[in-house]
């Protein structure tokens, strides 16, 4: 917990950050799958084949969350993007 006298740099060690690399055929398309479902705590770049998603919450129950759900986002994204590229291949 922090108090009205903290510093912003004493604020900002108190938050809690994930950051997760996912190897994907079409990480552009993936990351704009998902892109509506972030929030102001989740930054996303693509680089390549990988989507770096970096998430920064001030609880680590708010950080389990937001990891769990960005995770089954991206796997439901990457495999609709499979199946897509599959199917009009």
């Amino acid at each position: 917990m922090t108090n009205a006298n903290d510093s912003d740099a004493t604020r900002e060690c108190a938050s809690r950050m994930a950051r997760l690399r996912t190897t994907h055929a079409d990480a552009e398309t993936v990351a704009a799958a998902i892109r509506p479902d972030n929030t102001d705590s989740m930054e996303m770049v693509v680089e390549g084949e990988t989507l770096v998603t970096t998430i920064t919450r001030e609880t680590t129950g708010g950080l389990q969350s937001t990891v769990d759900d960005t995770v089954v986002n991206l796997t439901v994204a990457d495999a609709i993007v499979d199946t897509t590229q599959t199917y009009y291949e």
